[in-house]
């Protein structure tokens, strides 16, 4: 796993998107197509602004995948995971293929479609996001590191679903959807290359537990330390909670863009 850590949000994302779009070039130039995963969280949105921004992509030639969603919302709710792509990333790019979980239809009738659509071929590279909690996709912890079902269902944990009414998602906790549709941590694993965009302040702890504590179901994210092309994009802010000597590991610690962090 490689960390970065840059002085703001901008300038991570601005890093990352150049990232994302030489890997979507490379995918395109010796295969013809890109297949990526695309998170859905408030952390992604600058990432993905300058990564629509990015020149020279052919978005034709790219099939889209789809994280996670909560199961029973409609699509044109406001917290919908598919609304957001759909706004934030499809309708802006003219993506023509896409995978996308439908939170309104039968769950089980999307994890079959879902699950046989991205056997087919490897994944190039997923994006994603790392919860306040240490979630990898929806997979709260105690995550299930087994399971080797691309997609599957799971149960959200009062912390995951916090996060939701304090990015303004929800209202109140009652209106958080229970479970939702998540791809397994196996499955986001098995992806050529992971690009993880985690910016603020809220995301600390759950850095530090990634980063420094065991690999464990309870820091979910903690796994992507067993990726060898996995890259972690942090801020000064979701890097705070890092001890000195982590810090010190990385060739230039929270000095600002442009400065890859060493293997970890």
């Amino acid at each position: 796993m490689h960390v970065r850590v840059y002085d703001d949000r901008a300038s991570l994302a601005q890093a990352a998107a150049e990232q994302a779009a030489r890997a979507i070039r490379r995918s395109i130039g010796e295969r013809g197509k890109a297949r990526i995963i695309g998170a859905s969280a408030a952390s992604q949105i600058e990432f993905l602004e300058a990564l629509i921004a990015m020149p020279g992509l052919d978005w034709s030639r790219v099939e889209l995948f789809h994280l996670d969603e909560y199961i029973g919302l409609p699509s044109t709710h406001p917290a919908s995971f598919c609304k957001f792509l759909e706004d934030r990333l499809i309708a802006r790019t003219g993506i023509a293929t896409t995978h996308l979980l439908r939170g309104e239809g039968q769950p089980a009738e999307t994890i079959a479609g879902a699950n046989a659509a991205i056997r087919e071929a490897p994944i190039d590279i997923a994006f994603v996001g790392i919860g306040e909690n240490g979630h990898l996709a929806f997979n709260d912890p105690p995550a299930d590191f087994e399971t080797e079902e691309p997609f599957i269902i799971v149960e959200l944990d009062e912390a995951c679903r916090g996060q939701q009414i304090a990015e303004g998602w929800f209202p109140n906790l009652e209106s958080v959807p229970k479970q939702a549709i998540s791809m397994s941590v196996r499955q986001v694993m098995k992806a050529e290359e992971i690009l993880a965009v985690v910016p603020g302040p809220r995301k600390a702890e759950a850095i530090r537990k990634c980063l420094e504590g065991p690999i464990s179901p309870m820091a979910p994210s903690s796994i992507l330390r067993r990726h060898a092309r996995a890259t972690v994009y942090l801020d000064k802010d979701s890097a705070a909670l890092l001890h000195a000597e982590t810090l010190r590991s990385l060739k230039e610690p929270a000095t600002g863009a442009g400065q890859e962090g060493r293997d970890r």
